[in-house]
C-alpha cells in the first residue's frame, strides 16, 4: 500500500508546471486532457521529485470554494515536506530561484529545515542534512 498521488490546488495549470518542474526540480510525469465531473474540458497533470513514488496531481481551481483553498490547503500549517540529499546547495539554489522564504534555516534533531512557500503560497518544510 502507497499514497500515490496528492491533490495541490493552483490557479494555473502551466506556472504551477514550471514552478515545480524548472524551480523544484520535479518531473512532469503527465499532462493529459481530461473532463471534469460536469464535462468541461481540464487538464490530468501529475508532478513528482526525481525517483519518488507518490507525485502531486496539480489541479486547477474550479470554482470559488477551491480559488480560496489556493495557497491554505492545510489551513496555514506546513503540509508539505520536501527532503533533499544536499540541504545548503538547495536552500541556495530555490533563494537564487526567488522562492520565498518565510522561516530560515535552523538545526534540529531531525536535521536542517527551512520553511519556503510554493508557487501557490501554500507553506513547505525543506528538510536535509548539511
Amino acid at each position: 500500500m502507497q499514497i500515490d498521488l496528492v491533490t495541490l490546488v493552483v490557479a494555473e495549470y502551466d506556472p504551477a508546471v514550471a514552478f515545480f518542474t524548472e524551480v523544484l526540480g520535479f518531473e512532469l510525469v503527465e499532462d493529459s486532457p481530461s473532463l471534469t465531473n460536469d464535462g468541461r474540458p481540464k487538464r490530468w497533470v501529475v508532478v513528482r521529485p526525481p525517483g519518488a513514488q507518490t507525485g502531486l496531481l496539480l489541479a486547477r481551481a474550479d470554482g470559488e470554494r477551491q480559488e480560496a483553498a489556493i495557497g491554505d490547503q492545510t489551513a496555514g500549517r506546513v503540509g508539505f515536506f520536501l527532503r533533499v540529499d544536499d540541504f545548503e546547495a538547495t536552500h541556495r539554489r530555490l533563494v537564487d530561484a526567488g522562492v520565498e522564504f518565510v522561516r530560515p534555516p535552523r538545526t534540529e534533531p531531525y536535521g536542517r529545515v527551512a520553511v519556503f512557500r510554493d508557487i501557490a503560497g501554500n507553506p513547505w518544510d525543506l528538510l536535509g542534512t548539511g
